[in-house]
Parts: structure tokens; sequence; C-alpha cells
């Protein structure tokens, strides 16, 4: 059997957060009643003209210049011209031998390596509408809900330098938190926001000419992506050992099955008869203008990892984890701007912010979470007692200084009460004493616990361990 290599590209579609769609007012917003977002210019009524949305532009120039691409002073619209009942034109605005960008690329971890992968291009299309199939809703009829037709989009269009699902499924992760942080797409997978068309071949290991390739259609999951491009690469491979040919074809990934399906032939650009829109002139972008849009860039995910590594002493672990959401990463960094436990702060953000149904990210919050742990870290109360008052936390309620007055929380570090508090549950638990002589000193723990117990969670609980100890100890020797 030949071993053979898998050669992978994806095309990324990414929805640009507007409110409005590229080339008319209706809204973007997602949910509404079927039809409802529609107007003469997005149902391709006769005697329409489209209107460039500004925004949209300035979204996709963001993603590109992100991304590292050459951002090209002039780029064409065409007319991608194809025949679906969700197009109601017959043509979808596109770009095609003029796009917006080209080149550029992303580094990104995956299987515990780092990986890059080349972009080809990115052009600025709209979408089409959404063909409903389920008999739920249509019942023996399909039903077309054209809301979505006429929405920005970005395709991100990669080289064919991927070879392996896992790969593909870790470069489109790192590709939507790169989106999400420059606040161009929101990323929401159910809803369609993004999505990828996926091409996959294969040919014999160390061979530098590419094989037939399959294009494995609009896959909105990370888990679909890897899925389905393994059971392609399986597919093909079983194809090939057999002597058969791999058909050059479009296929769909059928998610209950677990198996991709044909759909129809791949089409080839010559079958889109692609023209430049006549309706439409150049998009032609000031120079200064994208200077001033690149300066305004934020620091993406890559770089803000490696500076939360090296700069705060984070794990990379816990960097990667606050680095997921913009969201997260800001309200991380407000936290930090009132108390510089980086540790400590990350600690909390993840074991006790982010397991709220609907954590508060705003930084009123950041700053009530960085002064209780800037309590813990002072002394003044335990990590037990912070997450009592952690409970009473919020944005617009009381410091967590004030509600440990209010509740008298404050730990007890009174060397002589403490002292007296060990000596009383010491002296009531002698089997204890025993056990730790005889060499079980993991009774100390217990002890430990029941001082704290004893104390209602308000002593200082290295001042007990190393008091539980020190008794422990002279009882030894006696």
């Amino acid at each position: 059997m030949t071993p053979w290599e898998p050669v992978i590209g994806l095309e990324v579609h990414a929805q640009l957060s507007t409110a409005s769609k590229l080339f008319c007012a209706c809204s973007t917003a997602f949910g509404a009643t079927a039809n409802a977002h529609t107007c003469e210019v997005c149902l391709g009524m006769p005697g329409a003209l489209p209107v460039l949305n500004r925004r949209a532009v300035e979204l996709a120039v963001r993603a590109a210049l992100a991304l590292g691409c050459d951002v090209r002073e002039r780029s064409q619209w065409s007319r991608k011209n194809y025949f679906y009942p969700d197009l109601p034109k017959g043509y979808q605005i596109s770009q095609f031998d003029k796009p917006l960008a080209i080149g550029g690329g992303l580094d990104f971890a995956s299987d515990g390596a780092w990986r890059s992968v080349r972009l080809c291009r990115i052009h600025m299309e709209e979408d089409a509408g959404k063909s409903i199939h389920d008999a739920a809703v249509a019942g023996t009829r399909s039903l077309v809900d054209f809301n979505r037709g006429g929405t920005p989009l970005i395709e991100i269009v990669s080289e064919p330098c991927l070879h392996s699902a896992v790969d593909a499924a870790a470069y489109m992760k790192a590709l939507r938190q790169v989106l999400r942080h420059l606040e161009v797409c929101d990323g929401n997978l159910e809803e369609g926001s993004l999505r990828c068309d996926a091409n996959v071949s294969l040919r014999p290991a160390g061979s530098a000419t590419l094989g037939t390739r399959t294009e494995l259609k609009n896959i909105n999951s990370f888990r679909f992506v890897r899925e389905a491009i393994e059971f392609e690469i399986a597919r093909q491979g079983q194809a090939l050992d057999a002597g058969e040919a791999v058909v050059q074809e479009t296929r769909l990934w059928d998610a209950d099955a677990r198996v991709t399906r044909s759909m129809r032939s791949k089409e080839e650009a010559h079958d889109y008869r692609y023209f430049p829109d006549p309706d439409l002139a150049d998009l032609v972008l000031d120079p200064n203008e994208v200077e001033r849009w690149r300066a305004a860039l934020p620091e993406l995910p890559a770089a803000k990892l490696t500076r939360y590594q090296h700069a705060f002493g984070l794990s990379e672990y816990d960097a990667r984890q606050l680095c997921l959401d913009a969201r997260v990463a800001a309200f991380f960094e407000a936290a930090l701007a009132t108390h510089h436990n980086a540790k400590a702060l990350a600690n909390w953000i993840q074991n006790e912010v982010l397991r709220q149904d609907a954590p508060d990210l705003s930084p009123a919050y950041a700053r009530q979470i960085a002064e209780l742990v800037a309590l813990i870290d002072d002394g003044t109360i335990s990590g037990k007692i912070a997450k009592e008052v952690f409970t009473e936390l919020s944005a617009q309620g009381p410091s967590p200084k004030e509600i440990v007055k209010r509740r008298g929380l404050t730990q007890v570090t009174d060397s002589d009460a403490l002292g007296a508090a060990v000596a009383t549950v010491v002296a009531a638990h002698p089997e204890a004493v025993v056990a730790y002589r005889s060499g079980k000193t993991n009774v100390a723990g217990f002890l430990v616990g029941q001082v704290m117990k004893a104390t209602g969670g308000k002593a200082n609980p290295k001042q007990v361990s190393a008091l539980v100890i020190a008794a422990l100890s002279t009882g030894r020797h006696e």
C-alpha cells in the first residue's frame, strides 16, 4: 500500500460584524422572523442598485492587516454567476481576479507544536440566503430565508499547506480567535457567522504534485471540520489503494451519519462566468486611512500569549486560557492594573469568575476581584473566606473590604488566640497525637481542619499549620 500524504486547504467564510448588509441598509441581526430583513437590493429586484458599506471595508482591511496580507489599493467587484434558490439575483457579488488582499499567514499551536499556514488571499463578498429542508418546518417542501442574503463576508483562503485534520481544526480555532480579538467577526459557529469549505487531496508521500481534490462545503464546527476531513482522507485513501481514481467534486458532511456525500461536480472559475460588476466602481483605498487602521490594531492572541508568559510568569496553559477570548484578556488586565499578583488573579478568573453562568467581565468587576485577591495576599482573609465574600461581589455592590468589615470576616492572626485554639483541639483528639507519634504525620492536616472549623474559617491557615506541628512535635519528644 502506498503511503499517502493528505494536503488540505481551508476557505473560511467570516461574517463581518456590521449592523447592516454589504450593499443595503437591511439589518444583519440574527434570529429575526424569516425574510424580515430584506429589501429590493438584497432580494435582487430589477433596477435596485447596491451601495457599499464602508464599515464592512474597514473590518475586512483590519483582518487582512492583522494576518500580514498585502492590502491592495485597488480591488474589483465581480459577479459570480450560478443558479441556486437562495441566490435571488442569480449571481453573487464577490471579488475574483482583483481581491482585497493577497498573501499573509497565521502561526498556531496544534498537537503540542507550532504550525504555520500561508494564505493565498482574502476577498470580500455577500452571503447567500439560507435554504431550509427540515421536514418539521418545511414539510415536503424546501423554504428559503433571505435574511442572511447580502450579509458582508470575508473569505480567507489558505494555501494547500495543511497535512492533518487536527491541524486544520486547530488553524480554524486560531483564526476565529484572531477575528474575535479584532472584533471583525463574532465567530458564532452555531449561527453560521464562521464556517469553512475544506479542500482535501492525497498524494504519494514525498511527492510535490497535488492529487485530485474534493471540496467539503459549509462545515460549521471545529469537531465537524476534523471529522469530515478525517473521513475524506480515509475515503480517498481506500479508493487510491484499490486503484480507483478520485473524482473532483463537491461533497457535504452528514454529521448524523458521519460521512461525506457527493453533492455536485466541482466547478471551476470559468463555470461561474465571472465579470466585473457594472453597478459597482472599483474599491479604491486611501493609503493614509489604511495606515490609521493598521496603527489601531489590537495586540493579537499569539503576542499576548507570549507576553503573559514572559512578563507575568504565567504557565502556557493559564496564558492560553486567558487569551482565548478578548473580553477575558481585557478583564485580566483590568484586574492586574489594580493588584499585581498575576498568577493569583489568573487562578481566580479561571476557577471562579469564568465558572459563573453569565460572568460579568466589566472593568468594575475586575477591580472587585483584584481587591479580593489583595485581601488574601495581605493576610486580611483566608482563601476559604474569600470564596464566601466572592458570592456577594458585584460590579455595583460593596467592595470586598466593606463586605469583610460588615460581616466580621477578618482573619485571626493573633498568636495567643490561635495557640489557645490549637491547644484545645489537640487536647480533644488524643488519638491523633498518638497517631502522629507513631509516624502518621498526615493527621496534622486533620487537626488543622478542626482548628479552622472551630474558628469559623477565620484563622490564618499557615499559622495554624505551624502551631499544630509545633504542638505535636513537642508532644512527640516528651
